[in-house]
């Protein structure tokens, strides 16, 4: 029952064709990136996920877990759609720049390689130095981040369009 656009991202996020539980298919599992309902991840499940595990429980307003019960269960990077948690995953990170850049080439279009600029300076825009399991992504109001997507953009748009 699955649509044309599930199969595809069925595709590479689920390449090993598992089935069950969510609790059966996060056993041993690195990463979760949850975009569905609030309290579908327990502590107990986050015990059972890989050493080092990563989770964007990125589910609005309440995630999937809560970061501080996903840290106290052995999660080392936490990331929600929140803004008054750490590493706030959030569509405004790269929008502004993305609009900037391409209204600043007059691109008719935002290509893919267009998205990939956005996301490389956006990843960029964090200092290896400040880099912590606290500090992966910068805050969506950091001062020069839009700029940076901004000019990542209109790079990526004269490369592709010449």
């Amino acid at each position: 029952g699955l649509n044309s656009e599930k199969k595809e991202a069925l595709a590479f996020t689920n390449p090993g064709n598992e089935k069950g539980s969510l609790a059966d298919v996060i056993n041993g599992a690195d990463i979760f990136i949850g975009v569905s309902v609030s309290g579908c991840v327990t502590e107990d499940m986050v015990r059972t996920m890989a050493e080092k595990a990563i989770l964007f429980p990125l589910a609005n307003p309440e995630p999937e877990i809560l970061p501080e019960k996903a840290l106290s269960a052995g999660a080392f990077i936490v990331g929600t759609g929140r803004s008054d948690y750490p590493n706030q995953i959030n569509n405004v990170l790269a929008f502004p720049g993305i609009f900037r850049g391409a209204l600043d080439e007059h691109a008719g279009d935002i290509t893919d390689g267009m998205k990939l600029a956005a996301a490389t300076a956006i990843a960029d825009f964090v200092d290896e130095k400040e880099l912590s399991p606290g500090y992966i992504i910068p805050k969506a109001l950091d001062n020069g981040l839009a700029q940076a997507v901004a000019e990542a953009v209109r790079k990526a748009y004269r490369k592709e369009k010449g």
